[in-house]
């Protein structure tokens, strides 16, 4: 069942638990720009069906604006690096306080404008087992510093050790796969893991079931499988930390052309 839980920062986290009374790891489902609508919290109790605590924390709670704006795609709310790291401590005492979790193992997946987030947060604490970027983290913006940002993606990546799981689609009209070869590069170039996935026929936002356009449900189920695989590597003893192991797997068309690729609904 899913609850709304209000952290003393004044952020909601939403949180659906699996039925054991066993500690399970905890992921968190970072939303997209939409904010907390119905997928991350369709996702939370997704993870929890699988046997996970899945969490999805409110990345906006500091915006006074029109959320409704930003739920329908026409208002954004800028995101900064230094918020998100104090969310994430928080959110984490709060799961490392409940019995049900296992403190040892907790992952983030980010999504479209949060996947920076979990890289981010990696590169700054060793309190995450594992970090999942879903289309998102890779584009021009990332890699060049801002007020927002301040630390560019190659550097972010150089300073993080868990392991990380990168999905992407062949027709994302965000990003191209040079950016995702520059990022795989940035993995290589300081010598740390990596698992990249980019998936046939995938637009932008492809896992939301909520936009039809949009939704591929056998990419969506392909890029399920691959990450529940992933975390319950990273979770257990498959992942062995001691070793740096290249893991890119793409499948596209010989006549791939970037600029073909449009924003789907």
């Amino acid at each position: 069942m899913l609850e709304e839980h209000r952290l003393e920062s004044g952020m909601s986290v939403w949180l659906a638990r699996p039925d054991t009374d066993e500690p399970r790891p905890a992921v968190m489902w970072l939303h997209e720009r939409y904010g907390i609508v119905q997928h991350p919290k369709d996702m939370a109790e997704r993870l929890a069906e699988v046997g996970y605590v899945g969490v999805s924390p409110d990345l906006f709670h500091r915006f006074d604006g029109d959320l409704d704006a930003v739920a329908r795609g026409e208002a954004r709310v800028e995101i900064r690096d230094d918020e998100v790291i104090d969310d994430f401590d928080e959110v984490i005492r709060f799961l490392r306080s409940q019995d049900y979790v296992r403190s040892d193992s907790i992952g983030i997946i980010g999504v479209c404008q949060t996947g920076r987030q979990p890289i981010l947060y990696a590169a700054h604490r060793d309190d995450v087992a594992a970090v999942v970027a879903l289309y998102g983290g890779v584009d021009n913006a990332n890699w060049k510093p801002t007020p927002e940002q301040p630390v560019p993606m190659s550097e972010l990546i150089a300073a993080v050790d868990c392991p990380v799981l990168g999905q992407f689609g062949e027709a994302d009209h965000i990003i191209s796969i040079e950016s995702l070869r520059a990022w795989r590069d940035a993995f290589e170039r300081a010598n740390k893991s990596y698992r990249i996935r980019v998936y046939p026929g995938a637009p932008h936002g492809w896992f939301n079931d909520t936009m039809p356009g949009r939704y591929r449900p056998e990419q969506t189920a392909a890029a399920w499988r691959d990450m529940l695989a992933f975390f319950e590597e990273a979770f257990g003893a498959g992942w062995d930390t001691s070793r740096v192991t290249w893991d890119f797997a793409s499948d596209i068309s010989t006549e791939y052309d970037y600029s073909k690729n449009v924003r789907l609904e």
